[in-house]
């Protein structure tokens, strides 16, 4: 699990930081003590010490040098479905772009779309264009900017196949644009993971399609997804990465611990790629089940399960 880990200070109602913040975000957006759980889609969670839901890109530019200055601890989210969040929460600042930043611009057979916007929303808009090569996103839970920044992919197709470049945001406040090659796209990564980027927007380059033929894959993919995932339940996606050579779902399968409960995390009776939360699992639980799992299939198969959830908190 990738721990972010932060050395900088907590939040604390100290040094006027937080009258500074309300001046450049709108105070209904700034949120104290906000339990992480009303934004994972794990459902789990404590408080973050305060959430910031950003509505441009130009609030972002301007509170990332404030809070550099103060050296507070701060994480940058989309739209929280690849995280589990510390049962203690998080003692910094939260940052959110999904629900606000979700601009997209038409240009032909580009498609410029802002970090914060829905893949299942943007592959609505692109298919409506008639543009193909978007279809395998469409049930890709998460935003623009997360899927970027991980190479975010399903059924054979990958972040790094249509996009043309992006806009990003350095720690050091540059806005640098990014080529495709530039990205150094790898599998589930890319140089905004590297260098701590913060993804602003994405353009998409594509080509016309048939519109039967864009609704017909689609539809079989959502359909495949339906059928084996379990979307009725919350979780972090696949929560493992394919190991080489192997598939993580029939690994922890043939280990025989399909529908394995740690309290109320489990191993997915329908996938067992996935951990879900049968009601109030915490974070706690679901650590125990994924070190167990790998424990098992390390010990039977002599492979370490890599996870691709982000763990937030301590």
């Amino acid at each position: 699990m990738q721990n972010l880990k932060d050395d900088r200070k907590p939040f604390a109602e100290t040094n006027g930081l937080y009258e500074k913040i309300k001046d450049i975000v709108h105070p209904e957006r700034v949120l104290l003590n906000e339990p992480m759980s009303n934004h994972t889609s794990f459902k789990i969670g404590g408080p973050a010490a305060m959430l910031i839901e950003i509505a441009d890109s130009s609030e972002l530019i301007r509170l990332l040098p404030l809070l550099k200055d103060t050296n507070v601890q701060y994480f940058i989210m989309g739209n929280g479905s690849n995280l589990l969040v510390s049962d203690n929460g998080y003692k910094g600042i939260v940052i959110k772009l999904a629900d606000y930043l979700t601009n997209v611009t038409i240009d032909k057979h580009e498609i410029t779309a802002e970090a914060g916007i829905l893949l299942s929303t943007l592959s609505k808009i692109i298919a409506k264009e008639s543009l193909i090569g978007f279809e395998f996103a469409s049930g890709i839970p998460g935003t623009v900017g997360g899927a970027i920044a991980m190479n975010a992919g399903a059924y054979d197709g990958e972040m790094k196949n249509c996009v043309k470049s992006v806009k990003v945001l350095t720690q050091n406040g540059e806005i640098l644009d990014l080529t495709n090659e530039e990205m150094n796209f790898g599998y589930r990564t890319s140089d905004i993971k590297k260098y701590d980027y913060i993804v602003l927007e994405t353009t998409f380059a594509f080509e016309k399609g048939d519109p039967k033929e864009i609704s017909e894959k689609t539809k079989d993919f959502t359909e495949r997804r339906t059928s084996k995932q379990p979307l009725t339940l919350p979780s972090a996606g696949s929560m493992f990465k394919r190991p080489v050579g192997y598939f993580a779902g029939k690994l922890i399968d043939d280990s025989g611990l399909r529908g394995v409960r740690i309290g109320d995390a489990q191993i997915s009776e329908k996938h067992c790629g996935f951990v879900v939360n049968r009601g109030n699992a915490t974070c706690r639980e679901v650590q125990d089940l994924i070190r167990m799992v790998q424990k098992i299939v390390k010990d039977n198969y002599g492979v370490m399960l890599e996870t691709e959830v982000k763990y937030l908190g301590g």
